[in-house]
């Protein structure tokens, strides 16, 4: 397939923005158990309006994929069968609820809850913050899911595809949260940055299963099974234009396989290899590293993501591909 940035941008951008949420969430509920100190209402005002900053930031980045932006809200009409029109719906109700999470801590926002009026704008805010988690999941799911149900495209059709999304984001949220702590909030940084740590490492592992298993894929569609024809021998001579159409450039990306190897080894060092050592020392509370490991993860995400839709093989690629 071809990468369009626009929606590279959009998945890593609002999976961050949900990880984050998550981490400031986890923070709380820690906190509500005395598990963690708890913090002043800013902390996660300012960390639900960071939050929202990259949500919002993705939902541009999507409309720059879409030839009649102002048809967008039609995307959502097929929600009964399209998991793209779940995305769309669901992805306004998590920043609805992180936005009304904000808000809440913001105003100190405490009534009596089940007759119950210890601490009770805490009851509140974990409440918003309950709901705020289950759809951050569901929108990781139909994220995912947009991809995972496309069967003809062996690369993506796996559970694999909706647990990766879902690690990542998160790994990239509890990064983002350990720097953000290291600014504002310095006794929670070596929590989430050690959560930080294991989310990622556990990324790895479920990434590289999903390399493993691409690499040891057979392909099912053959130029064989395209055309109908049995015959052993077939050779293509020419894909019926002198240049280029809508299928090449759309359905394959161009490059060659030395830049492939080369992308992959790239996110494999910068996603999970340098987070992970600049975590480490950065737990001390040294907020330079654990930004700088944030930005090298998140540029690194950019290069999963690119060579996530760059390895899938559309098996129109067995016609269009080959020039004569």
């Amino acid at each position: 397939m071809n990468p369009a940035f626009s929606v590279i941008f959009l998945t890593t951008l609002i999976g961050t923005g949900q990880g984050l949420f998550l981490a400031l969430y986890t923070g709380e509920s820690y906190a509500t158990v005395e598990l963690l100190p708890r913090q002043e209402n800013d902390f996660y005002v300012v960390g639900s309006m960071i939050s929202l900053v990259f949500l919002i930031a993705g939902l541009i980045a999507s409309f720059f994929h879409l030839g009649h932006p102002e048809r967008a809200w039609r995307a959502a009409t097929q929600w009964r069968t399209s998991w793209l029109s779940r995305e769309v719906i669901v992805l306004p109700v998590v920043m609805g609820l992180i936005a009304l999470y904000g808000l809440s801590h913001h105003m100190n926002f405490g009534p009596e809850l089940f007759g119950v009026r210890k601490d009770p704008h805490n009851l509140v805010t974990l409440l918003i913050g309950t709901l705020g988690v289950v759809a951050t999941f569901g929108l990781f799911i139909c994220t995912g899911m947009i991809y995972g149900c496309i069967r003809f495209i062996q690369e993506w059709s796996t559970p694999l595809t909706v647990i990766n999304y879902l690690l990542l984001g998160t790994a990239s949220g509890f990064v983002l949260a350990s720097a953000y702590a290291a600014f504002n909030a310095t006794e929670l940084v070596r929590f989430y940055g050690g959560w930080a740590i294991i989310i990622t490492l556990t990324a790895l592992i479920t990434r590289t299963a999903s390399l493993i298993r691409n690499n040891r894929i057979k392909q099912r569609t053959t130029i064989q099974t395209a055309i109908g024809i049995r015959h052993q021998k077939i050779t293509q001579r020419s894909q019926g234009f002198m240049g280029g159409s809508f299928n090449t450039r759309e359905f394959f990306h161009g490059k060659t396989q030395l830049f492939l190897r080369s992308i992959k080894w790239v996110f494999l060092v910068t996603v999970f290899v340098i987070p992970v050592v600049l975590l480490i020392p950065g737990m001390k509370g040294d907020a330079g590293l654990l930004l700088t490991a944030f930005v090298i993860q998140f540029i690194g995400l950019i290069a999963e993501r690119w060579f996530f839709f760059a390895q899938a093989n559309h098996p129109q690629n067995l016609y269009y591909q080959t020039v004569g």
